[in-house]
């Protein structure tokens, strides 16, 4: 709770670093500043990679990541987190305990297993442990088709299977699924909201370019930063799904790859 109407809006990323700029922390932090949160870190993972490929991986101990969230929330506070590379089961384990620990309620769950490139970014010794020990704990969780078929075990082709995959992973613990209908063909990106009882739809404009490195970090830590501000979730789901688009349709043609997105483009058309 904000002491007084000076302070600022507090949101906190635990995921990995991204060298290339794109994704991970690097792009949470910027989305964050953008929409005027201030944005703190909790690094998982190093990673060494570029538009292309991901060529490496460095895990942190999983105990240092946890003291880095237990340093940022005793003392600065945390209005709302989101979790993004986990890596291993060890980290896993340690981000469950601090986020109890600490009291962390509006947690935002970007189950990243695969980088925009194919490459894995979660061991899959540590599913189990994302599954049993993280979901519970979201607010919401905000997988894409690819990560919504794993946590489902189900084959997703068409609305009617995004709903079902949605009843079945709001059964593994989080109070909201967010299914990102991105990966389906449709002229629309479609998204899906489902509380257990009712489904909202979100839908924009499938913006055709390849420069979407970083979207599914950038979606989640802006629901985040939203949450931070004092929106209800289905606002802040709104507003960062406007955000997303417009990030998208601005985005960079850098790299020989997936390139990033752009996150200050409100601020660059001032």
């Amino acid at each position: 709770m904000r002491s007084n109407a000076a302070s600022a809006a507090r949101a906190l990323t635990i995921a990995g670093s991204d060298s290339g700029g794109g994704a991970g922390i690097q792009a949470d932090l910027k989305t964050f500043t953008s929409l005027g949160v201030f944005g703190m870190s909790a690094i998982t993972s190093v990673t060494a990679q570029n538009t292309v490929a991901v060529t490496g991986i460095v895990a942190l101990p999983a105990d240092f990541v946890a003291e880095q969230i237990d340093d940022v929330a005793t003392d600065i506070g945390v209005d709302a987190a989101k979790t993004g590379m986990l890596a291993n089961r060890e980290i896993v384990e340690a981000v469950a305990d601090a986020v109890e620990r600490n009291e962390i309620t509006k947690l935002v769950v970007d189950p990243v297993m695969i980088a925009k490139t194919g490459d894995a970014l979660l061991f899959e010794s540590a599913r189990d442990a994302l599954v049993r020990r993280i979901l519970p704990l979201a607010l919401v969780v905000t997988p894409n088709i690819p990560e919504a078929e794993v946590l489902s075990g189900k084959r997703i082709v068409d609305p009617g299977d995004v709903a079902e995959a949605a009843r079945i992973i709001h059964g593994l613990g989080p109070r909201y699924v967010l299914m990102k209908g991105g990966h389906l063909p449709a002229d629309d990106a479609v998204d899906y909201l489902y509380d257990g009882v009712r489904t909202r739809i979100y839908s924009a404009p499938r913006i055709l370019s390849r420069n979407t490195h970083g979207t599914g970090c950038t979606y989640s830590a802006a629901i985040a930063a939203y949450l931070a501000l004092g929106y209800a979730l289905d606002e802040a789901v709104d507003h960062a799904k406007r955000y997303l688009t417009e990030a998208i349709r601005h985005g960079f043609d850098l790299g020989k790859g997936h390139g990033p997105l752009n996150h200050f483009w409100a601020q660059m058309e001032d």
